[in-house]
């Protein structure tokens, strides 16, 4: 990203004001130059990044090519688990963890006195070209805080994703955390680059922003969601492909699911009917955004347009691998129902390719937060996750899981389970003869094991033997389903019994998210003071 001075040759008093200019800049960014060891900048910029949730697999589709280095092959993304237990499948960095800033849940808000240090774009280049040659990564997570200002830190983002498509020839995965506020200029240059772009909601409410992130609106947050589905859209339709992102092939059975053709005529309905579009929903979730409010989307034909010039001529894909945001879940007091509503018209607004949900862990004092020493609520996202998978691949909507009047998720069992014990009027399920769409519902039955059993049934009666061997999980689906018309074992179909009985065999999965983050080390006779 090259700059101009804009100094006149012609004219000493504007030669003098820039020569000031540019030595205050000068002094600005040497303020941000730390004597640290690549090393302990890596330490200390990785251990920042712990907060931020990166994605599982690459959802890309691009193979290795000569004289480059790395794929984004769907699924080729490594795993690997950070010491508070949260998946790492990339090299996850900040490019710095100075920060403007001060969001009060942030371990690098400007008014916290912790270590600082910045990546230089090179520094960052050769950091993921050596790991991945030693086999460490697959691809990069790339962060930041907010330095100087956003349109300063996208550029520097920018300039490090350029490096390492060009100079380096990197080839693999990376996901880029844009920054709120920074130019559509910038934005278009971050999503040729990477392959998956995501703008961090951090909180579902405007009132959540305004009380923990002065800093932040939900319409700095909105647009750039805004201008990136049009461009996605924009790019598929331009190569023959939908304008949605794809989705799992099961949802085309399922004429309830928030991606379905009715669904989404209903959520366009609901935007046309709200007039007061910059209002927060009466449930205090997202605001709703009509499509005709982004009038300065991105689009095919001026996108490349507005990359910069070296950029252009790679004529990469906008964004192959969509985008995604996150939510900060135990910050504030927003329900289950206010999370998976906001989730919901995500999806359905902006076409997210995935909401991440990221359990708070309390890093700061302040009244407006949880004390210092509370337990994350790892379980509560953990059944937060299992309920967005209800939505993305089962067919159901928020409003099903939750209500006004039941806000909250039992976390003693998980949200399908917890759906099926109020509304145990339509159980038993009998599988030789209930829809695909009802088997999903089943808990226990998933969307394998449920077009395993439209297909078997065909050509035979079925059993609670041949459900085991298809992948039924027969532990919680027998109290839900009858073969034949019986049931596995002759269990009354009643609320309390049947939660008893699955709490129990939750017990073991219960245990193991609520100590996620604990770690566990050989003990030596030295931590006895012996020896």
């Amino acid at each position: 990203m090259k700059k101009t001075n804009g100094c006149s040759q012609k004219n000493l008093a504007s030669k003098n004001v820039c020569s000031y200019n540019e030595d205050m800049s000068t002094e600005i960014t040497n303020n941000y130059i730390e004597e640290y060891t690549t090393q302990e900048k890596l330490q200390i910029l990785a251990d920042a990044a712990k907060y931020d949730v990166a994605c599982t697999s690459s959802g890309s589709d691009r193979r290795g090519k000569k004289g480059e280095l790395g794929n984004a092959a769907a699924c080729g993304i490594c795993h690997s688990f950070a010491s508070d237990g949260r998946c790492i499948s990339l090299l996850k960095i900040l490019m710095t963890n100075h920060c403007v800033y001060d969001c009060k849940y942030c371990i690098n808000r400007a008014s916290n006195d912790v270590k600082r240090a910045t990546f230089t774009p090179q520094e960052i280049c050769e950091l993921t070209v050596e790991f991945y040659k030693r086999n460490y990564i697959e691809g990069l997570f790339l962060s930041s805080g907010v330095l100087k200002n956003p349109t300063y830190t996208m550029e520097k983002m920018c300039e490090t994703l350029l490096l390492l498509r060009t100079k380096y020839h990197f080839n693999g995965y990376i996901h880029v955390k844009t920054i709120p506020g920074a130019s559509d200029e910038l934005l278009a240059a971050a999503g040729y680059l990477a392959d998956r772009i995501s703008v961090n909601m951090e909180l579902p409410t405007e009132e959540g922003l305004r009380t923990l992130a002065p800093n932040k609106t939900m319409q700095t947050i909105l647009d750039p969601m805004g201008k990136v589905r049009n461009t996605i859209a924009s790019h598929r339709m331009a190569i023959g492909k939908s304008a949605h992102m794809e989705r799992s092939k099961g949802n085309q059975f399922l004429k309830q699911s928030i991606f379905g053709t009715e669904s989404k005529k209903q959520f366009a309905d609901g935007l046309m009917k709200e007039k007061d579009a910059g209002k927060i929903a009466a449930d205090g979730a997202v605001v709703r955004e009509s499509a005709s409010a982004y009038g300065s989307a991105l689009t095919w034909d001026n996108a490349y347009q507005l990359a910069p010039l070296e950029m252009s001529k790679l004529k990469r894909r906008f964004a192959p691998a969509g985008q995604s945001t996150q939510m900060i879940i135990g910050a504030t007091g927003e329900s289950d129902y206010t999370l998976l509503q906001t989730t919901q018209q995500l999806y359905q607004g902006f076409d997210l390719k995935r909401v991440f949900y990221s359990a708070y862990i309390p890093l700061n004092e302040d009244k407006v937060l949880p004390r210092i020493g509370t337990p994350p609520p790892l379980l509560r996202e953990h059944r937060l996750y299992q309920a967005d998978w209800l939505l993305r691949f089962y067919g159901f909507q928020a409003d099903e899981l939750l209500s006004v009047e039941k806000p909250n998720f039992n976390e003693l069992v998980d949200p399908k389970c917890d759906w099926a014990l109020r509304h145990l009027d339509q159980f038993p399920v009998e599988v030789q003869t209930a829809s695909y769409a009802m088997l999903l519902r089943v808990p226990g039955i998933g969307p394998k094991s449920a077009g395993r059993i439209t297909y078997a049934r065909r050509y035979g009666r079925l059993d609670f033997a041949s459900l085991k061997k298809m992948g039924v999980v027969l532990k919680r689906a027998q109290y839900f389903i009858t073969c034949g018309g019986r049931q596995m074992y002759h269990t009354p179909i009643e609320e309390g019994y049947i939660t008893r009985q699955l709490t129990g065999v939750d017990q073991k999965d219960i245990w193991k998210a609520e100590h996620a983050n604990e770690s566990f080390t050989q003990m030596s006779l030295a931590d006895f003071g012996i020896g």
